[in-house]
């Protein structure tokens, strides 16, 4: 590459959806209610746990900060998306992007960190639950999601630097409706690229595999002990208390893989685009759903603290 082919980019062009153009409106209307539903049921989580003294337990403290990461991690990507929908400046300056990308990663990974400390809790509850309340004290509660936010911003700073340390290339376009690393490593120029690239895959993936291996680990015990237990009440109350976890983890890891793990060749940049959705809103916008329906004592307090005070208000 020749060095008058490079030059200093001060901006991005984010071409998301352009090659959509009759459908931009609809994906609007579609996204911003997928949106607003997100944070309308992740802020209904977090009220319902606040309001609600019997859910004061370690496993709804970690619900609730697993709310108000996808309500950031949204807020980071969507806002941006649904601005460029009904625009045609769809500009992002170098800082604005960088920025985007570390807290998109760092939110990120630390709901991965914390969807690992979750299935430790259940694996504390039901294979150790004499020492719960030594194991998941509150000072011990408040470190396990303090090393969350701390792993998820060292790996967002280590992606993001990385990524914007190499230089870019004349062309400033991304094909994509956020700031994300593939679309970026093609804009880049300079020997290591590539290198830079298998770096920064094998650390989000390693991360990635880490986490979903220890909760694998933590319901192959959970699963066991389960199975020893004489009554059958016991084990359908056991496996009901893991169950809206296991489900968002099961969706959370599977779209993960689809990103991370897909083989490399050709592909489509609209096949790029569309598949990012499904991390960056289907993923936030299923979460809430799953623990309100899933979780038995969280829906019965919901009924409870809202719904019951809705029909005495109306009447």
């Amino acid at each position: 590459m020749q060095g008058a082919n490079i030059s200093a980019v001060t901006e991005f062009i984010l071409i998301g959806f352009s090659s959509f153009p009759h459908l931009q409106l609809m994906f609007f209307l579609l996204f911003l209610l997928m949106y607003l539903f997100t944070l309308l049921g992740n802020l209904l989580i977090m009220a319902t746990v606040w309001s609600e003294r019997s859910l004061h337990t370690p496993m709804y403290l970690f619900l609730c900060a697993l709310s108000i990461l996808e309500i950031l991690y949204t807020f980071a990507i969507i806002p941006r998306m649904l601005a460029d929908l009904l625009s045609t400046n769809r500009s992002i300056s170098y800082t604005a992007c960088a920025s985007q990308m570390f807290f998109s990663f760092t939110f990120g990974f630390t709901h991965s960190f914390l969807l690992t400390v979750m299935g430790y809790d259940r694996y504390v509850a039901i294979c150790h639950p004499l020492h719960y309340n030594v194991l998941m004290s509150p000072r011990g509660c408040a470190c396990l999601v303090a090393w969350s936010w701390a792993g998820g911003s060292v790996m967002g700073l280590l992606v993001t630097s990385a990524v914007f340390h190499l230089p870019f290339c004349s062309s400033n376009v991304i094909h994509h409706f956020f700031c994300h690393v593939p679309p970026l490593m093609k804009l880049a120029c300079g020997d290591n690229v590539s290198t830079v690239a298998m770096g920064v895959g094998l650390v989000c993936i390693t991360a990635l595999l880490g986490c979903g291996l220890l909760i694998l680990f933590s319901y192959a015990f959970i699963v066991a002990a389960i199975l020893r237990t004489p009554s059958a009440e016991g084990r359908h109350k056991a496996f009901s208390t893991c169950a809206s976890h296991l489900t968002v983890v099961v969706v959370h890891y599977g779209f993960a893989s689809v990103i991370y793990l897909k083989p490399k060749g050709p592909q489509s940049l609209e096949g790029d685009t569309l598949t990012g959705i499904t991390y960056t809103a289907l993923t936030p916008f299923l979460s809430p759903i799953i623990f309100s329906l899933r979780n038995k004592e969280l829906k019965e307090a919901v009924k409870k603290t809202f719904l019951s005070k809705l029909f005495l208000h109306r009447s």
